[in-house]
C-alpha cells in the first residue's frame, strides 16, 4: 500500500502527470509488485481519472469524509480494478452506523461483485485511541456515552461485522449485531443528555448585531488608547508560563486526592502571585497570569463547559512525540459557570497594570476535540462561540480591559480543496465573532495565531477584526508580516520576536534587529512586542532570560524613536 492523500488536493496537471510517470516505472522496475494506492481525508473529484488510470490492483477511498465520490468511481472503474470502501471512521470516535455504511457496500456489489470490493477504515487508525476496554472509569466516561463509542480495536471488529452483514453471512449471529447498532444509534438520537433546547434556540437567535463590535476599529482604537494608555511597542506575553515538575506534581497529587482542591489553588496562588510580580520587576506592559491551573488549552475549557465529556486512556499523537488526549463534544455545548473569571480577577488584584484574561477560541476547540457527527460542524462551533461569549462578557464585568482568545487552529481547520474555503471561512469568522462581539469600545480584544502562513486568507483574518493579532514571525525574520504590509491590515499586530521551541536565549540587539524591520512595513505605533507563542513547555531560566532581553529591546527602541522625535 502507497499512500497518496496528494491525490485529493486540487492538482496541477503537470502534478497529475508525475503521477503516471512514478508509477509506470514502478511497475517497470518491480512487476510482480501488487500496489494498492491510498487516498483519504476528501475526494478525488477531478483527480478520479489520474486515480484509476495508474497500474495498481486497488484503489481506497474515504467514503467517511466524502461519500458523494463513490458513484462517479464505480462509473469509472477500470475492469479488474479492486476498490477499498474507507466506510469506518478512522478521524473520530463514534460507533459505525451498519445501516448507513450497508447502503454504500451493497451499492458497490450490485454494481461490480463483491469480489472486487475491500472494506476498510477510512484512514490509517493512527489518529483515533487505541481501544475503549481500556476506558473503564464510570465515573469519568458514563456507560450511555462509551456505548456510542468505538476506539481503533473496535473500528476493525467494524470492518469485519460489515463483511459478513454485505454478504450475508450469519456467521456468530451477525444480525444480532446489526440489530444492537440499530438499538445503539437510536438511543442516541432520543438521548436527553445531548439535546438542549434553550441552546439550539439561541443559536436560532443569532442577529447580525450579535457578529459585530459597536463601532469600527478606527473608533474603538482612540477609545482603547485614551483608556489603557499603553506607551508604543507594547510588551507582553502570549498567555502560559513553564508547567514545572513541581506544578504537575500538585496536580497529579489533586487528581489522586492526596491533597484537597483548597491547598492546591493555594498553591496555585503562590505561583501566580510571583509570576504577576516577576514581570511587574522587569516591566512587561501587560502581563498574564501564567495559567498554572490549566492542563491544556483544549481539555481546561472542556472540563468545565456541558456537552463534553473526557477519557483516562484515550491517547492520540499530536506532532512528535507530543501526545494529547482529546475532549470528546457528545452534546450541544453551553457554559453553565464562568470558567477563567476568578482566576482573572485574582491575577488582576495583584497588581496596578492590566492583566490580560485568556481564553480559547471557539474554532480551536472545536478542531482540536473529537466532535459530534450528529449534527453539522459550524453548529457545534457557533455554540462554543456563544460559550466563550459569555465568558467575555463576564470577565469584562470583572474589570478585565484586554481578553486574548486564542485561534492557533483557523488555519488548520481549512477544507483540503479550495473551493470549500469560503463557505469554511464563513462560518469559522463567523464563530470568532459572535464570541468577541458582546463587549464594549474599551475593552481591547486580542487573539492569537502561532506557525501560520495567513497570504491567502489575510483578509479573512482581517475579517475577524481582533484589536490587536499576535503571530509567530522570528522564524520567518519578519517575512510573515509582509502578507499584512500589503493588505494594508488596520488593526494592530504582534509579531513574534523569538522562537519559543528553542532553548537559545535571543540576544537584545537581535530583538531590536527584527522589530525595526518589522517598522518598516508596519507603522510603529501598531506593533506589539511578544513571544512567538506560549512559554508552557520552557524552563524559567531561560523564560527569564529571554523576556528581559524582549522588554530592554523594546524599550531600547521606544527611546530611540522619542528621541528621533524630539530631534
Amino acid at each position: 500500500q502507497l499512500d497518496e492523500p496528494f491525490l485529493v488536493l486540487d492538482l496541477k496537471e503537470n502534478e497529475k502527470s508525475l503521477f503516471h510517470t512514478v508509477y509506470t516505472k514502478i511497475g517497470k522496475e518491480c512487476p510482480k509488485l501488487k500496489i494498492i494506492v491510498a487516498t483519504y481525508f476528501e475526494g478525488l473529484r477531478d483527480n478520479l481519472q489520474t486515480a484509476v488510470s495508474l497500474p495498481i490492483v486497488a484503489l481506497h477511498i474515504d467514503i467517511v469524509r466524502y461519500p458523494e465520490q463513490l458513484d462517479e468511481v464505480l462509473n469509472t472503474l477500470p475492469p479488474k480494478l479492486i476498490i477499498s470502501l474507507g466506510v469506518v471512521d478512522g478521524r473520530n470516535v463514534w460507533k459505525n452506523d451498519f445501516t448507513q455504511s450497508l447502503q454504500f457496500i451493497v451499492k458497490a456489489i450490485n454494481k461490480i461483485g463483491s469480489e472486487r470490493i475491500m472494506l476498510a477504515p477510512s484512514c490509517s487508525l493512527l489518529h483515533s485511541p487505541c481501544d475503549l476496554d481500556l476506558e473503564t472509569n464510570e465515573k469519568v466516561l458514563i456507560p450511555e456515552i462509551k456505548q456510542w463509542l468505538a476506539f481503533a480495536k473496535q473500528k476493525i471488529a467494524e470492518i469485519v461485522v460489515l463483511k459478513y452483514l454485505a454478504l450475508k453471512d450469519n456467521m456468530g449471529n451477525i444480525t444480532s449485531k446489526l440489530n444492537e447498532n440499530i438499538s445503539i444509534h437510536n438511543s442516541r438520537k432520543i438521548s436527553k443528555i445531548i439535546y438542549n433546547e434553550e441552546i439550539k434556540q439561541r443559536l436560532d437567535e443569532i442577529t447580525e448585531k450579535d457578529t459585530k463590535r459597536e463601532n469600527i476599529f478606527y473608533d474603538r482604537r482612540k477609545k482603547q488608547y485614551r483608556s489603557l494608555n499603553l506607551p508604543l511597542f507594547p510588551t507582553t506575553t502570549i498567555g502560559s508560563f513553564p508547567q514545572t515538575p513541581e506544578i504537575r506534581n500538585w496536580r497529579a497529587k489533586l487528581k489522586k486526592e492526596e491533597i484537597t482542591k483548597t491547598e492546591y489553588n493555594d498553591f496555585l496562588k503562590k505561583e501566580t502571585k510571583k509570576a504577576i510580580h516577576w514581570q511587574e520587576e522587569i516591566g512587561i506592559d501587560v502581563l498574564v497570569h501564567g495559567e498554572f491551573e490549566r492542563n491544556d488549552m483544549v481539555e481546561y475549557f472542556g472540563e468545565q463547559l456541558e456537552g463534553f465529556v473526557f477519557t483516562e486512556n484515550a491517547w492520540v499523537q499530536s506532532y512528535g512525540s507530543r501526545c494529547v488526549k482529546p475532549p470528546i463534544i457528545f452534546g450541544d455545548v453551553y457554559r453553565s459557570n464562568p470558567m477563567t473569571v476568578e482566576w482573572s480577577k485574582y491575577a488582576q488584584s495583584l497588581t496596578k497594570k492590566y492583566v490580560k484574561g485568556m481564553l480559547t477560541g471557539p474554532v480551536t476547540i472545536l478542531q482540536w476535540s473529537f466532535v459530534r457527527n450528529d449534527q453539522p460542524r459550524w453548529q457545534t462551533c457557533m455554540q462554543v462561540a456563544l460559550a466563550i461569549r459569555d465568558e467575555i462578557i463576564d470577565l469584562e464585568k470583572a474589570g478585565i480591559k484586554i481578553i486574548q482568545i486564542d485561534e492557533p487552529a483557523i488555519r488548520e481547520g481549512l477544507p483540503l480543496r479550495r473551493i470549500d474555503w469560503e463557505n469554511y471561512l464563513e462560518w469559522a469568522v463567523r464563530a470568532f465573532r459572535i464570541a468577541t462581539s458582546g463587549v464594549k469600545d474599551e475593552t481591547q480584544i486580542h487573539t492569537h495565531m502561532c506557525y501560520s502562513e495567513f497570504n491567502d486568507i489575510i483578509h479573512n483574518i482581517a475579517d475577524m477584526d481582533a484589536d490587536v493579532i499576535t503571530i509567530e514571525c522570528s522564524r520567518s525574520q519578519m517575512e510573515l508580516l509582509d502578507a499584512f504590509a500589503n493588505f494594508k491590515y488596520p488593526n494592530e499586530i504582534g509579531p513574534g520576536v523569538y522562537d519559543i521551541h528553542s532553548p537559545r536565549i535571543p540576544s537584545r540587539d537581535e530583538i531590536i534587529y527584527l522589530l525595526e524591520k518589522a517598522k518598516e512595513v508596519i507603522p510603529a505605533e501598531q506593533l506589539w512586542v511578544n513571544p512567538d507563542c506560549g512559554l508552557k513547555t520552557r524552563d524559567w531560566e531561560e523564560t527569564k532570560k529571554a523576556l528581559i532581553e524582549m522588554v530592554q529591546a523594546a524599550k531600547s527602541l521606544r527611546k530611540k524613536i522619542t528621541e528621533s522625535v524630539l530631534l
